[in-house]
This record gives structure tokens, C-alpha cells and sequence, in this order.
């Protein structure tokens, strides 16, 4: 008789213990689960569509039109560092994503060749340096806080990057020698035609995922006014492009790849923020199993505990793009510190639960458990010497 799949039989148990004794009698409890929905209804209302849908299409592409020499020759373990972090930092800052959407992205190219330092370093900077999020900062928390998140945004991407890279040096040099480093084929197409098909679907990722700023007046608001517009034009653009440069099975290649990554990242992504919901309860609200004012009581002041609490929160908490500021604004209000500000600020946008479950299944579980504890450090002493200084 073959014995069971302990794995399975184990989560079969859990689930059952977990059905057996909920305690759906209590008020909290009820709230939670309640709340836990409606973060998946935001979540698929507010980023699906117009965040990781394009995400997808943009990882397929990598995978099947952009070659393994292109991508090690920039982002590998042999090119230059100041290439490679450059390149990283700069492209994911030009499309601050959200934590999740930048996850199709950084499964493309570490999956195409691109080394842990450089991919890591891509996958901290796309949420974390947002232009429009650091101006908001400024403005509303102020301009101290507003200037240490750009400051110590764009450091810790490298930084992370480069300890990434040092920390796994030995299992970088082995993986780097299974890449097939030969040219893919150009299937008729010339660079600058390649580059407007991928140019068109960036566009359409920043424009559709760009969010509605506070003040209806600016640049940034008129841009939101006319971005659908834009997403349309921009959509009929790649139209064009695709039936005039592309072969029908070089389509169907990227309609595959993009399927897979849909396929591996869309249920661990719903099943994180169901779970996100549920222990901390939506943005701004009080419905989760844990009390918002529990975190606020020991967040306040800038010892060490404090700033290494709010960088956890900050780690594990969902934030869509910009609600961190007003959510913020709330807990400095209840009595947190500067220092803990920051510090979730620092950790709170890069990371999430569904994004360390998609991270896991791309990297495993060592060294996405290295780059969490990573940043949270990193988020931590940065708060400390923050509150230090400005207290």
C-alpha cells in the first residue's frame, strides 16, 4: 500500500483543524474574514487589469524575443556593477510598479540571465523608488522624511543588491554556466522595431497603472486625465506592430509564455492578500485579527523595537501604490515615531506577503527569507539613525 504524500496530508489536517475550531462566534473574527474579501475585490479591481495583466505581457516578452547574451551582457554576474545596479535601479524606477506587479517583470529576466544582485536590486527599486510617491512624502509627512525615503530608496537598492549577489556568489557562478548565451533569432525584425514593440508595452503598463494624484491640478493630474485615452492609442500601436513584425508562432510563444507566468504567480498573489486582509484588514481600516491600534502603541518613540516592528509590519502589510502616505499620516498621528516611519516606508512599498509567496516560488525559500531579513535590517537602522537625527 503506497503511503500518502505527507505534504498534502499535512495541509489536509490544517485546513480541517483551522475549519473545526474557527471561532466564527467572534465579532473580530467574522470582521476579518469580511475584510480579507473585500482587499481581493480591491486588489482585482485596482491591479489585475491594469497592473499585471500588462506585467505578464512584458515577462512573456522577455522570455521568448529577448535573448540570454542581451540580458547577461547588462543585468549578469559577469557585467559591469555600475551597469548592471544602473540598469536595474533606473528601469525599475522609471516603471514604479507596486510590489506585486513587479514581480512578472523580475521573474522574466532573472529567469532569462540576469544575476541575483541585479534582479534583486529590479525587484526592491520598481516599487520603492516611485517619483510620484516621494513627492507626495514630502509634501505631506514632510520634507525630512520626504528626502531620507528618495535617499535611502535608491541606496538600498543597490545595497541589497550587492549583498544578494555576495551572500550567493557560489550559486550564481554555477547557474550562470546553464544559460544558453546564443543569439535568439530576430525573426525579420530590425533592433529599433523590437525596441518599439517593448517600448509600446511599457507604456501601456505605466500609463494603465498610473494612479489619481491627491490635487487635481499639475502634470500628474492631467496626465491621469488623458491615460486612458493613451492605454487605447498605445494598444492599437502594439496591434499594428505585431501583425506587421511578428510570426504567427512568435505570438503564440508569448501568449504561452505570458499564460505561465499568469499561471504560477495570479494564485499565490490572491491567496497573500486574502491572507494580508484577513490578519491586518484593509488599508486605513481596523477589521483584521491583529488591531491597528496595537501596532500604533508600539510604534511610538524610536528605540530599536519600535523601528524593528514597523519594518515587519511594513514587510508583511499590502500597500497599492501611494496609500502608504495617508496611512502613515494616520499613525504619526496616533503618536509614531519618525524613525518608524521611515522604516515601514522603507520596507512597507518594496515588500508584501503575496509578493514574498511569488518571490519564494521564483528564488526559493533561503534566499527570499535573505532578502526580507535583508531589507527589514537595512529598514530598521535607517529608521534608528533617522529618529536620532531628527529627534
Amino acid at each position: 500500500m503506497p503511503y500518502p504524500n505527507l505534504r498534502k496530508l499535512a495541509w489536509f489536517v490544517a485546513v480541517f483543524l483551522v475549519a473545526f475550531y474557527m471561532p466564527l462566534g467572534s465579532l473580530r473574527v467574522r470582521s476579518a474574514i469580511l475584510e480579507a474579501f473585500h482587499m481581493l475585490q480591491d486588489y482585482a479591481r485596482l491591479h489585475v487589469l491594469t497592473c499585471l495583466v500588462p506585467a505578464f505581457f512584458i515577462a512573456g516578452a522577455v522570455i521568448v524575443f529577448v535573448s540570454s547574451r542581451a540580458v547577461m551582457k547588462h543585468l549578469g554576474p559577469s557585467a559591469k556593477r555600475w551597469v548592471a545596479y544602473g540598469v536595474a535601479a533606473t528601469s525599475g524606477s522609471i516603471l514604479a510598479v507596486c510590489s506585486c506587479t513587479v514581480l512578472p517583470l523580475f521573474s522574466g529576466i532573472y529567469k532569462r540571465g540576469a544575476g541575483l544582485g541585479p534582479a534583486t536590486a529590479f525587484l526592491y527599486s520598481g516599487p520603492a523608488i516611485n517619483i510620484l510617491a516621494m513627492i507626495l512624502t514630502a509634501r505631506v509627512l514632510g520634507w525630512q522624511i520626504g528626502l531620507a525615503r528618495a535617499i535611502g530608496a535608491v541606496l538600498f537598492s543597490v545595497v541589497v543588491g550587492l549583498l544578494m549577489a555576495w551572500l550567493y556568489r557560489r550559486e550564481e557562478e554555477e547557474r550562470a554556466k546553464g544559460f544558453d548565451v546564443a543569439e535568439a533569432p530576430a525573426g525579420g525584425r530590425n533592433l529599433g522595431q523590437t525596441g518599439l514593440y517593448f517600448l509600446s508595452l511599457v507604456l501601456i503598463l505605466v500609463f494603465a497603472a498610473w494612479a489619481r494624484p491627491d490635487e487635481e491640478a499639475g502634470l500628474w493630474y492631467q496626465v491621469f486625465r488623458v491615460k486612458w485615452p493613451l492605454v487605447a492609442g498605445l494598444l492599437l500601436a502594439l496591434t499594428y506592430i505585431v501583425r506587421k513584425w511578428f510570426q504567427r508562432d512568435e505570438i503564440s510563444g508569448w501568449l504561452s509564455a505570458t499564460w505561465d507566468f499568469a499561471q504560477q504567480i495570479l494564485p499565490l498573489l490572491f491567496g497573500g492578500v486574502l491572507v494580508a486582509g484577513l490578519l491586518m484588514g484593509m488599508p486605513g481600516s481596523d477589521a483584521g485579527l491583529i488591531p491597528s491600534s496595537w501596532i500604533a502603541s508600539i510604534v511610538g518613540g524610536n528605540s530599536l523595537l519600535a523601528n524593528f516592528i514597523a519594518s515587519v509590519v511594513g514587510a508583511f502589510m499590502y500597500f497599492a501604490t501611494l496609500t502608504e502616505v495617508p496611512i502613515l499620516q494616520g499613525l504619526l498621528g496616533s503618536g509614531m515615531g519618525q524613525g518608524p516611519a521611515l522604516a515601514l516606508l522603507l520596507a512597507g512599498p518594496a515588500l508584501s506577503l503575496p509578493n514574498m509567496l511569488v518571490i519564494n516560488s521564483v528564488l526559493g525559500p533561503k534566499k527570499t527569507a535573505t532578502f526580507v531579513a535583508i531589507v527589514v535590517v537595512l529598514a530598521t537602522v535607517s529608521g534608528l539613525v533617522f529618529g536620532w537625527v531628527t529627534g
